[in-house]
Formats: C-alpha cells, sequence, structure tokens
C-alpha cells in the first residue's frame, strides 16, 4: 500500500465516523514515512489500515461495514479498515510521543513511531511480523538498540509474551549480526 491510499481510504472513515484523526498501529503505519524514506515492500505489503479513531476510539468499529474486511470497499479495491481497540497492541512507555503525523484536507494520521512497532510486532511474533521487523533491520529504520531501550517500559499482556518478545530479539541480534560484512 502506498500513503495516498491509506489516506484515501481513511478519508472515507473520517466521512463516515464524523472523526479525522486517527491513530494507525498495525505495518502500514510505517507508511508515515514514505514522503523520505523509500519503505521497503516487505514493510508496506499489508492491505490493511489497523486503526482507531483519536478522540473517540470506539467510533472507528462505525466504519467495519462499509470499510472492514469482506466489505465492499474491501471487495473493489483490495485495501480495507482494520478497527482495533487502543488496549490491543502492546506498546512502550512514551509511545504517543512519538507518533509520525501525516495529513491532508479533513484527515490526520498519527503513526506509530517505526521501533514501536517493532515492538508491538515482536509481543506478537507472528511469522509476517518477523518479516516486517526484518526488512526495517536491513533498511535500518528500525533500531535494535532502541528497540532494547524500550523493551523494559512495554506492557506486555502476560508473561508468555514478554519472554517470546525477548527471545525473537534475541535471535534477531543474532541475524542482524551474520547479516553485517565482517570488517
Amino acid at each position: 500500500m502506498k500513503l495516498k491510499t491509506m489516506l484515501d481510504l481513511l478519508a472515507e472513515a473520517s466521512a463516515l465516523s464524523g472523526q479525522a484523526d486517527f491513530i494507525v498501529v498495525g505495518s502500514l503505519s510505517i507508511l508515515a514515512l514514505e514522503e523520505n524514506f523509500r519503505v521497503p515492500q516487505e514493510m508496506a505489503m499489508s492491505n490493511d489500515v489497523a486503526c482507531y479513531t483519536r478522540a473517540d476510539p470506539e467510533r472507528i468499529f462505525d466504519v467495519l461495514d462499509a470499510l472492514g474486511e469482506h466489505s465492499p470497499r474491501h471487495r473493489a479495491t483490495g485495501c480495507f479498515i482494520d478497527p482495533v481497540s487502543p488496549a490491543l497492541p502492546s506498546l512502550p512507555d512514551g509511545w504517543q510521543a512519538r507518533l509520525n503525523p501525516v495529513s491532508r484536507p479533513g484527515v490526520n494520521a498519527w503513526c506509530l513511531d517505526p521501533n514501536d512497532a517493532a515492538l508491538s510486532k515482536y509481543a506478537r511474533g507472528e511469522p509476517r511480523d518477523r518479516r516486517w521487523i526484518r526488512a526495517g533491520l536491513r533498511a535500518s529504520v528500525v533500531s535494535l538498540p532502541i528497540v532494547r531501550s524500550r523493551l523494559h517500559s512495554m506492557d506486555f499482556f502476560d508473561q508468555q509474551e514478554a519472554d517470546k518478545a525477548h527471545q525473537l530479539i534475541t535471535e534477531d541480534a543474532a541475524w542482524l549480526q551474520r547479516m553485517q560484512p565482517p570488517h
């Protein structure tokens, strides 16, 4: 997906929900950097914008029938809104202050910082999340030192999720070390 496509979809969500500000928490939060950074394809492959409305998070569910998965919009374009609760992603302290804003008239997307998104993805640990993280590491838009520095302030769902995230970060540090050319 491209930033324009995401903003078009959020503009439709704005018209339906009466809300202009959206928090984008999924993979496509990386699109906030599109104008200043060549976003790796692996980081923008998703066809769903995981988000909620900033002022009234529950309002995002008002757009589900028109813009959600299997909606007419999804069938016509292949893209859809994935309404989420603000409680869904595991995120580190201070993530709100690091949101990357992108706007166009009538709509504002507040997108997760790539390192905060990576931490959320480490908590979930699915294969597609690992591909996204590793693409970010290769492109130097995700930094393991920054990820590690924020890890201590994560509000994990449970100890199992925390243990998994720690393990995956350790694995990716070893992977990244193997990817580095010898000096």
